[in-house]
């Protein structure tokens, strides 16, 4: 918990929120446009997020970038805040803060008014935190203050709530929609299937009355509800450039013209041909309107595992102000604040107590069921929930800083990035609109020529339902909506995926490649054994050993420090201290020169360790760690460590074996003791006594043949080798060194994480192949039905309407098959502590911890 996940926010990158897409091909249109801007270096432009990550290669330009996207055809939500702000006395202050303002990324503009002291701010829609923005100004040298916002038009609401307007808009169109388009189903269609329905109308109504109904309802459902279509899918023909709602346009329109010309004007037509398709029109636009409804509400599901994670930040923190604490928002916390914490309560942000003690549930961050004490000194993390007792702490991470907002951070980019195999999908949907629209007119032309009377009715049906049955849709949606689940519920089990690219190359790895200390075991060694030679007195020695170690930070000097103060011995003064990475460390204390490290340290100094070889061969063999310790250039002492194997290790070993995985064991510890503990858990192989740069090197030995090598680590010195590797896993209680140069965060210390991610991996990239082949087969085959192929062999056509109906359910299957991610479950659990991480209280279960014994015989 000491090290916290740091997600460097990129100065020349800009997500960008998008309204109006609607189809893969809206996509493609997007980052074409986004990419002709100047300055843009990349664009990655996502359906299911409805963003676009934008690259710079120098300053920012959202102006130009929003301009493009809107020439595109597609909008930029803006909004509006309103912020209080003390401190101001000049023009000079407005000035100050208005460039301190806009400066922050997804500010579009500022304006600052000295009278009312308050400050307008336009930003992109879900874009900038309040607390971003806050933080802005008080580096000025000024302090914000809430003030109320005030909403002048739709776009000033926050990114969900337009989401909800819209999904709001669309029941109701789609309402409308289905009450207009019932009538004209049931009575058109029910003549065909009910011949006495057919007579009774013939005699009572007349076929002119009757399409005159048709025509009213049918041209209010048109113009209606249909008028989006209108709005998105014009535009664009007229761009040259047609989308998913040019498609629906061109067919629902040419079904509603052609019929509105034979019910006014049917002698301009060829006898026989005098067909009204009212029915037609109307159901298409309703049933791709039911599709949009469904599509909207399985979206709004997709991003839950967010939704999740932002509830679990408090809405308020108690705070010391004048001396006493007062309930203050959120977002008026700041760096160096006193927050007062009482049982029951969310912790606001990241801290350090100063006093009192409790036990806080931190379930969410690690995964351990035990709620973890806390007193004086120790670090809290906001978004974990206080138990029992009652403490002070001082705020040290606010706003974008704290652990919580980096998670969400880290699944938001996760969510928002594209794997490589959306480049297919990419190619394709450049040109698929286009193509459709090409195919359309072939069949009328075919049927036009070709078929039998009446040909003009033949060709509008079927053209028709070749511009409806085609579904980019499916194809845009396929990819972006199993990565947000996926990488979701990977949040949940306490798996961050850093980007995309490693959820999809995680799944061919071959090799998983693990770091000793702190990975496979509990990374605080004690120490287990100390011999002099002899002329050497033990209590000497553990006390000019323990005095040299006390300057170091490594672990295995912190077990020797303790186990001498555990002793009663008092440490000496030091001086001359010297540490060399991966070999040892001297001083002087007092008179003495001491040396303490392995044995290549030893002979570094010209030190023979030959005394202690079969002691250091039997330590080996009990899997502890031998080291040396001379005094005045003279071999005095071996000293054994060791380092207990986490609880879970055994198992998570056997369940990354059970997936026909090779694991490894990469560790600068000498060989006899890595092969040690290697027999002991069932490891495959040891690459053993390298230095920081020898793990790299190992690295690209296991990858050998070609194997795909995920390396897990959590120190400093793993950092290389996680660049290195295919795939880098850094354990989330790590330094945050490591953690930046991963690909995946395990947020708890636990490696059945490693196995869940892997699974969970393959179970994404599976499931995109799944919507993928949907998207593609269901095009493949239903278009040239829709064209009429079958007609000649069986007499098969496909009606619009049930065109439009098949077009509506591949988005919503592709969506449906999506969310199963939802309901993954790690195929392994944690018999200890509990084994993942869960980014909500109460989602993690404990079982039978194994007993002390079982622990010491693997230590």
């Amino acid at each position: 918990m000491n090290a916290m996940p740091k997600i460097a926010a990129a100065a020349a990158r800009q997500n960008f929120p998008i309204e109006g897409m609607t189809c893969a091909s809206c996509v493609r249109r997007v980052e074409v446009a986004i990419a002709k801007v100047p300055g843009v270096t990349a664009a990655s432009v996502n359906l299911a997020t409805e963003s676009a990550d934008v690259s710079f290669g120098g300053a920012i330009d959202s102006d130009g970038i929003i301009a493009a996207i809107r020439g595109a055809g597609y909008d930029v939500p803006v909004e509006k805040i309103e912020i209080d702000i003390e401190g101001m006395t000049c023009a000079s202050c407005v000035n100050r803060v208005e460039k301190a303002i806009a400066a922050v990324p997804g500010v579009k503009s500022a304006s600052v008014n000295l009278a009312t002291e308050r400050a307008t701010v336009q930003l992109l829609a879900g874009s900038t935190p309040r607390a971003a923005i806050d933080a802005a100004i008080r580096k000025a040298g000024y302090e914000p203050r809430r003030a109320e916002a005030t909403a002048t038009s739709a776009g000033t609401d926050s990114r969900e709530d337009a989401r909800n307007r819209e999904f709001s808009n669309l029941k109701r169109d789609f309402g409308i929609a289905v009450v207009l388009t019932l009538p004209i189903f049931v009575l058109e269609m029910g003549s065909h299937i009910f011949p006495p329905l057919h007579h009774w109308l013939m005699m009572n109504v007349g076929d002119q009355p009757r399409y005159v109904a048709f025509f009213i309802l049918a041209t209010i459902v048109q113009f209606g509800p249909g008028m989006r279509f209108y709005k998105k899918g014009l535009p664009a023909l007229l761009r040259l450039a047609p989308d998913m709602n040019s498609l629906v346009v061109l067919g629902s329109t040419a079904a509603w013209a052609y019929s509105v010309v034979v019910t006014f004007a049917s002698g301009v037509l060829p006898a026989g041909t005098a067909n009204v398709y009212f029915e037609a029109s109307a159901v298409i636009i309703t049933l791709i309107l039911l599709g949009r409804v469904l599509e909207a509400k399985a979206k709004g599901r997709t991003s839950q595992a967010i939704k999740r994670l932002m509830g679990l930040q408090a809405k308020s923190a108690r705070v010391e102000r004048n001396g006493e604490f007062v309930d203050v928002a959120l977002e008026d916390v700041a760096a160096g604040d006193v927050i007062q914490v009482r049982p029951g309560d969310k912790v606001p942000v990241d801290g350090v107590v100063l006093s009192g003690s409790s036990f806080v549930d931190e379930s969410m961050i690690s995964g351990e069921p035990i709620p973890a004490s806390k007193g004086e000194g120790a670090e809290v993390v906001g978004g974990t929930i206080n138990k029992t007792g009652s403490f002070k702490y001082r705020a040290t991470k606010v706003g974008a800083d704290t652990l919580l907002a980096q998670i969400i951070r880290m699944v938001e980019t996760a969510q928002g990035s594209k794997l490589p195999i959306q480049a297919l999908v990419d190619k394709v949907t450049s040109w698929f609109v286009p193509a459709v629209m090409a195919a359309a007119a072939l069949t009328f032309a075919v049927w036009l020529f070709f078929g039998p009377e009446p040909a003009v009715s033949f060709a509008l049906v079927n053209a028709v339902a070749v511009l409806i049955i085609a579904c980019p849709c499916a194809m845009g949606l396929a990819t972006p909506t199993s990565i947000m689940v996926g990488t979701g519920r990977a949040a949940e089990l306490g798996v961050l995926f850093r980007n995309g690219e490693a959820l999809q190359s995680l799944k061919s790895t071959d090799v998983v490649a693990l770091d000793k200390t702190g990975t496979l075991t509990a990374g605080k060694p004690v120490m287990t054994d100390l011999e002099v030679t002899s002329g050497f007195e033990r209590a000497k020695v553990l006390e000019l050993v323990a005095s040299v170690e006390a300057q170091s930070e490594h672990p295995v000097a912190a077990a020797i420090v303790a186990a001498a103060k555990d002793e009663g011995y008092s440490l000496g003064e030091v001086s001359a201290f010297e540490a060399v990475p991966g070999f040892g460390v001297s001083a002087k204390v007092g008179q003495h020169q001491i040396a303490v490290g392995a044995d290549r340290y030893m002979a570094r100094l010209g030190i023979a360790v030959d005394t202690f070889a079969d002691t250091a061969s039997r330590m080996g063999r009990q899997a502890k760690t031998p080291l040396y310790a001379a005094v005045d250039g003279r071999l005095a002492a071996v000293i054994a460590v060791s380092d207990p194997i986490k609880r879970s290790t055994p198992q998570a070993i056997r369940a990354l074996q059970a997936m026909g995985l090779k694991v490894a064991m990469i560790t600068g510890d000498n060989r006899r003791t890595a092969e040690a503990i290697a027999a002991q858990l069932g490891i495959d192989e040891v690459v053993a006594e390298v230095l920081p740069d020898g793990k790299v090197e190992a690295i690209k030995r296991l990858r050998a043949g070609g194997r795909v090598v995920t390396f897990v680590g959590d120190g400093i010195n793993d950092a290389p080798a996680l660049a290195e590797a295919d795939v880098g896993m850094a354990i989330g209680t790590g330094t945050d060194v490591a953690i930046e140069s991963a690909d995946v965060v395990l947020m708890s210390g636990d490696l059945l994480g490693v196995t869940n991610a892997i699974a969970l991996s393959k179970a994404t990239i599976s499931n995109i192949r799944q919507n993928l082949f949907w998207a593609f087969a269901y095009n493949a085959s239903l278009i040239p039905v829709a064209a009429g192929v079958l007609y000649p062999v069986s007499g098969t056509l496909l009606s619009p309407m049930l065109a439009a109906g098949a077009m509506a359910l591949s988005s919503v299957f592709v969506l449906g098959n999506a969310m199963r991610l939802k309901h993954f479950q790690a195929p392994v659990r944690a018999t200890g502590t509990a084994g993942t991480a869960a980014l909500a209280p109460g989602r993690v279960t404990s079982t039978a911890r194994p007993s002390e014994e079982d622990i010491q015989a693997l230590a």
